[in-house]
Protein backbone atom coordinates (compact mmCIF):
# COMPACT_ATOMS: atom_id res chain seq x y z
CA UNK A 1 0.00 0.00 0.00
CA UNK A 2 1.25 3.47 -0.84
CA UNK A 3 2.45 5.60 2.08
CA UNK A 4 0.00 8.40 1.33
CA UNK A 5 -2.97 6.00 1.37
CA UNK A 6 -1.81 4.52 4.67
CA UNK A 7 -1.70 8.02 6.10
CA UNK A 8 -5.22 8.74 4.89
CA UNK A 9 -6.51 5.54 6.45
CA UNK A 10 -4.79 6.33 9.75
CA UNK A 11 -6.30 9.82 9.78
CA UNK A 12 -9.74 8.46 8.94
CA UNK A 13 -9.44 5.90 11.73
CA UNK A 14 -8.35 8.57 14.19
CA UNK A 15 -11.27 10.80 13.25
CA UNK A 16 -13.62 7.86 13.57
CA UNK A 17 -12.34 7.18 17.07
CA UNK A 18 -12.89 10.83 18.00
CA UNK A 19 -16.44 10.69 16.66
CA UNK A 20 -17.16 7.43 18.45
CA UNK A 21 -15.98 8.92 21.73
CA UNK A 22 -18.16 11.99 21.13
CA UNK A 23 -21.16 9.78 20.48
CA UNK A 24 -20.75 7.60 23.59
CA UNK A 25 -23.91 7.75 25.64
CA UNK A 26 -21.91 8.44 28.81
CA UNK A 27 -20.40 11.60 27.30
CA UNK A 28 -23.81 13.28 27.62
CA UNK A 29 -25.43 14.50 30.82
CA UNK A 30 -27.58 11.93 32.54
CA UNK A 31 -30.94 13.08 33.89
CA UNK A 32 -29.49 12.84 37.39
CA UNK A 33 -26.43 14.93 36.51
CA UNK A 34 -28.55 17.59 34.83
CA UNK A 35 -30.94 17.75 37.79
CA UNK A 36 -28.02 18.00 40.23
CA UNK A 37 -26.36 20.76 38.23
CA UNK A 38 -29.53 22.82 37.83
CA UNK A 39 -30.34 22.39 41.53
CA UNK A 40 -26.88 23.53 42.64
CA UNK A 41 -26.95 26.54 40.31
CA UNK A 42 -30.39 27.63 41.48
CA UNK A 43 -29.83 26.90 45.17
CA UNK A 44 -26.50 28.73 45.41
CA UNK A 45 -27.99 31.68 43.50
CA UNK A 46 -30.85 31.89 46.00
CA UNK A 47 -28.39 31.54 48.89
CA UNK A 48 -26.26 34.43 47.62
CA UNK A 49 -29.27 36.71 47.26
CA UNK A 50 -30.54 35.72 50.70
CA UNK A 51 -27.15 36.32 52.29
CA UNK A 52 -26.25 39.58 50.55
CA UNK A 53 -29.46 41.51 49.91
CA UNK A 54 -30.09 42.37 53.60
CA UNK A 55 -26.60 43.67 54.39
CA UNK A 56 -26.28 47.37 55.17
CA UNK A 57 -23.53 49.71 54.01
CA UNK A 58 -21.30 49.05 57.01
CA UNK A 59 -21.63 45.28 56.64
CA UNK A 60 -21.07 45.50 52.88
CA UNK A 61 -17.68 47.13 53.35
CA UNK A 62 -16.51 45.36 56.53
CA UNK A 63 -13.22 43.51 56.15
CA UNK A 64 -12.45 40.82 58.74
CA UNK A 65 -8.72 41.52 58.53
CA UNK A 66 -5.96 43.17 56.55
CA UNK A 67 -6.07 42.07 52.94
CA UNK A 68 -9.28 40.08 53.49
CA UNK A 69 -12.35 40.51 51.32
CA UNK A 70 -15.59 42.10 52.45
CA UNK A 71 -19.04 40.80 51.58
CA UNK A 72 -19.19 43.52 48.95
CA UNK A 73 -15.97 42.37 47.32
CA UNK A 74 -17.17 38.77 47.32
CA UNK A 75 -20.46 39.75 45.68
CA UNK A 76 -18.65 41.69 42.98
CA UNK A 77 -16.24 38.79 42.42
CA UNK A 78 -19.07 36.28 42.01
CA UNK A 79 -20.57 38.22 39.11
CA UNK A 80 -17.22 38.57 37.37
CA UNK A 81 -16.11 34.99 37.87
CA UNK A 82 -19.45 33.56 36.73
CA UNK A 83 -18.83 34.89 33.24
CA UNK A 84 -15.20 33.71 33.26
CA UNK A 85 -16.13 30.17 34.30
CA UNK A 86 -18.93 29.97 31.75
CA UNK A 87 -16.45 31.10 29.13
CA UNK A 88 -14.32 28.09 30.08
CA UNK A 89 -17.31 25.89 29.26
CA UNK A 90 -17.62 27.61 25.88
CA UNK A 91 -13.91 27.22 25.19
CA UNK A 92 -14.07 23.52 26.01
CA UNK A 93 -17.02 23.05 23.65
CA UNK A 94 -15.19 24.94 20.90
CA UNK A 95 -12.34 22.44 21.10
CA UNK A 96 -12.32 19.14 19.27
CA UNK A 97 -13.51 16.08 21.20
CA UNK A 98 -10.84 14.66 23.47
CA UNK A 99 -10.38 10.94 22.78
CA UNK A 100 -8.94 10.50 26.29
CA UNK A 101 -11.68 12.38 28.12
CA UNK A 102 -12.73 9.44 30.27
CA UNK A 103 -9.18 8.68 31.36
CA UNK A 104 -8.30 12.34 32.00
CA UNK A 105 -11.52 13.53 33.67
CA UNK A 106 -13.34 10.43 34.87
CA UNK A 107 -12.44 10.91 38.54
CA UNK A 108 -12.57 14.70 38.68
CA UNK A 109 -16.17 15.35 39.87
CA UNK A 110 -15.41 14.47 43.47
CA UNK A 111 -11.97 16.09 43.28
CA UNK A 112 -13.39 19.54 42.56
CA UNK A 113 -16.13 19.04 45.15
CA UNK A 114 -13.47 18.31 47.76
CA UNK A 115 -11.03 21.06 46.73
CA UNK A 116 -13.63 23.81 46.59
CA UNK A 117 -15.19 22.78 49.88
CA UNK A 118 -11.86 23.06 51.69
CA UNK A 119 -11.64 26.64 52.94
CA UNK A 120 -8.34 25.88 54.70
CA UNK A 121 -6.72 25.79 51.25
CA UNK A 122 -6.83 29.50 50.46
CA UNK A 123 -5.79 30.64 47.00
CA UNK A 124 -5.44 34.08 45.46
CA UNK A 125 -7.97 34.82 42.72
CA UNK A 126 -6.57 35.35 39.20
CA UNK A 127 -6.02 39.08 38.56
CA UNK A 128 -8.83 39.23 36.00
CA UNK A 129 -11.46 38.38 38.61
CA UNK A 130 -10.12 40.30 41.61
CA UNK A 131 -12.88 42.73 42.68
CA UNK A 132 -12.27 46.46 42.46
CA UNK A 133 -14.50 47.61 45.31
CA UNK A 134 -16.15 50.17 43.02
CA UNK A 135 -19.40 48.24 42.45
CA UNK A 136 -22.46 48.92 44.60
CA UNK A 137 -24.69 46.19 46.00
CA UNK A 138 -27.54 46.58 43.52
CA UNK A 139 -25.18 46.39 40.53
CA UNK A 140 -23.18 43.47 41.90
CA UNK A 141 -26.29 41.40 42.56
CA UNK A 142 -27.86 42.31 39.22
CA UNK A 143 -24.74 41.23 37.32
CA UNK A 144 -24.50 38.00 39.32
CA UNK A 145 -28.18 37.18 38.86
CA UNK A 146 -28.15 37.89 35.10
CA UNK A 147 -25.12 35.70 34.53
CA UNK A 148 -26.49 32.91 36.71
CA UNK A 149 -29.74 32.91 34.72
CA UNK A 150 -27.63 32.26 31.61
CA UNK A 151 -25.80 29.39 33.33
CA UNK A 152 -29.06 27.80 34.49
CA UNK A 153 -30.64 28.09 31.05
CA UNK A 154 -27.64 26.36 29.49
CA UNK A 155 -27.69 23.56 32.07
CA UNK A 156 -31.40 23.00 31.50
CA UNK A 157 -31.28 22.87 27.71
CA UNK A 158 -27.85 21.78 26.44
CA UNK A 159 -27.75 18.68 24.27
CA UNK A 160 -23.99 18.74 23.71
CA UNK A 161 -21.77 15.80 24.76
CA UNK A 162 -20.22 17.92 27.50
CA UNK A 163 -17.86 15.30 28.88
CA UNK A 164 -15.95 14.66 25.67
CA UNK A 165 -14.91 18.33 25.39
CA UNK A 166 -12.14 19.33 27.77
CA UNK A 167 -10.02 22.26 28.86
CA UNK A 168 -7.10 22.40 31.27
CA UNK A 169 -7.46 24.19 34.59
CA UNK A 170 -4.66 26.58 35.54
CA UNK A 171 -4.08 24.59 38.75
CA UNK A 172 -1.90 21.57 38.08
CA UNK A 173 -3.52 19.64 40.93
CA UNK A 174 -6.84 19.96 39.08
CA UNK A 175 -5.59 19.40 35.54
CA UNK A 176 -7.98 18.64 32.72
CA UNK A 177 -11.72 19.18 33.27
CA UNK A 178 -14.54 18.41 30.90
CA UNK A 179 -17.28 20.92 30.09
CA UNK A 180 -19.70 19.33 32.56
CA UNK A 181 -17.11 19.68 35.32
CA UNK A 182 -16.50 23.30 34.36
CA UNK A 183 -20.26 23.85 34.74
CA UNK A 184 -20.24 22.06 38.08
CA UNK A 185 -17.34 24.27 39.14
CA UNK A 186 -19.61 27.34 38.97
CA UNK A 187 -21.99 26.56 41.88
CA UNK A 188 -19.27 24.82 43.88
CA UNK A 189 -17.18 27.99 43.65
CA UNK A 190 -20.22 30.01 44.75
CA UNK A 191 -20.76 27.67 47.71
CA UNK A 192 -17.15 28.22 48.75
CA UNK A 193 -17.73 31.96 48.92
CA UNK A 194 -21.02 31.51 50.78
CA UNK A 195 -18.96 29.84 53.50
CA UNK A 196 -16.64 32.84 53.44
CA UNK A 197 -19.59 35.20 53.89
CA UNK A 198 -20.77 33.13 56.85
CA UNK A 199 -17.28 33.37 58.38
CA UNK A 200 -17.27 37.16 58.00
CA UNK A 201 -20.58 37.43 59.84
CA UNK A 202 -19.14 35.64 62.84
CA UNK A 203 -15.99 37.77 62.95
CA UNK A 204 -15.50 39.99 65.99
CA UNK A 205 -16.37 43.57 65.11
CA UNK A 206 -18.85 42.71 62.36
CA UNK A 207 -21.25 45.69 62.28
CA UNK A 208 -24.88 45.49 63.38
Amino acid sequence: MLAWSETLLEEAGSQGTVMNEAERSDSYLTDEERARLVYLLQQTCDDVLTAVQPVNAAQWGFRPGAGRWSIGLIAEHLGVVERRLFRQVERALDAKPNRSWLLETGEKDELIVRLLADRSDKRDAPPAVVPTGSVDKETALRVFRERRVQSIAFAETTTDPLKTHTLDHHRTDVGTLNAYQWMLYIPLHTRRHLKQIAEIRTTSGYPD
